[in-house]
C-alpha cells in the first residue's frame, strides 16, 4: 500500500471510528469535521507533502495532517502556525496475520462490533477497566484507534493483547490489512504486536488561544524531535 492510500485509508477510519462525518475530497487532499469541539473544528489530510498544498489548506482552529518531518515543514508555515512537536507521531502499518492471544492472568476481555467498528475492551479483576482499543473496517483493511492501557495497568501485555485480538476479528471479517497512529513510545509495543512501520505521520495545528490574540510561543522542540524520533497521543 503506497503511502497517499495509507493515509486516505488512515482518515477513512479515524472519521468512521470517531463518528465524524465521511473526509471531504479537497484541492489539497482531504478534509474531516469535528464536531462539538470548541478547540478544533476540523482537521485537513495531505497524502503528498508540498508546500503549496500545506499553505491552501491554513484555517483556523483546524490540526493539519501529512507524512513527513516537521523539520522540514515547519518554514513552510505562516504566521500562527506551529508544529506541535508534542503530538508528532507515525503512521504504521502491516499484513494482518492470525495469532493466539490470551488475556493475561487477572483479566478479562469483551469484543462487541457496532457497524463498522469493533471495541476491545480489559477489565481487572474488580471489573475495572485496564485497556482497550477499536478498529473500523475500510475496504479490506482496518483502521487500529484509541489504543489505551491505564496506567496501573501497563507492562503487562495488555496493549499487545489488544491489538492481537482486533487482528485476529479483522482477519475474521476478511481484512487483510491494518493501518494506525501510533506514539513515539508506542512503537516497541505495536512492533512487539506484529505492526511494521510503513511511514511517519506528522502533526501540525493552530493552537486555539492564538484565535482571540493571546501570545503563544511554539512548543519547545524535544530532544528525541531533534533527532527525528517524534512524539505524539496515539490516534490523535
Amino acid at each position: 500500500m503506497m503511502i497517499e492510500e495509507t493515509m486516505r485509508t488512515w482518515v477513512a477510519g479515524w472519521a468512521l471510528s470517531r463518528s465524524t462525518p465521511p473526509p471531504v475530497e479537497k484541492p489539497w487532499g482531504l478534509y474531516v469535521e469535528v464536531p462539538d469541539n470548541r478547540s478544533e473544528v476540523g482537521r485537513h489530510v495531505l497524502p503528498r507533502m508540498e508546500e503549496a498544498l500545506v499553505r491552501a489548506a491554513e484555517t483556523p482552529r483546524t490540526w493539519l495532517k501529512m507524512p513527513g518531518e516537521p523539520e522540514t515543514v515547519e518554514p513552510w508555515l505562516t504566521g500562527g502556525w506551529v508544529v506541535a512537536w508534542d503530538e508528532t507521531g507515525h503512521l504504521m502499518g502491516t499484513d494482518l496475520q492470525a495469532t493466539n492471544p490470551v488475556v493475561p492472568d487477572g483479566y478479562t476481555a469483551t469484543v462487541e462490533t457496532s457497524g463498522a467498528v469493533t471495541y476491545v475492551r480489559v477489565h481487572d479483576a474488580a471489573g475495572a477497566p485496564a485497556a482497550k482499543g477499536q478498529m473500523a473496517t475500510v475496504g479490506d483493511a482496518v483502521v487500529v484507534d484509541r489504543v489505551v492501557t491505564e496506567d496501573a495497568h501497563r507492562r503487562r501485555g495488555l496493549g499487545g493483547f489488544v491489538m492481537r485480538t482486533l487482528a485476529n476479528h479483522a482477519l475474521e471479517a476478511g481484512s487483510v490489512r491494518g493501518v494506525l497512529g501510533a506514539t513515539d513510545a508506542g512503537r516497541g509495543a505495536l512492533r512487539d504486536a506484529g505492526v511494521a512501520e510503513a511511514r511517519h505521520d506528522r502533526g501540525v495545528h493552530l493552537p486555539a488561544d492564538q484565535l482571540i490574540s493571546q501570545p503563544r510561543r511554539p512548543s519547545r522542540r524535544p530532544q528525541a524531535a531533534r533527532r527525528r524520533a517524534g512524539v505524539a497521543t496515539a490516534g490523535r
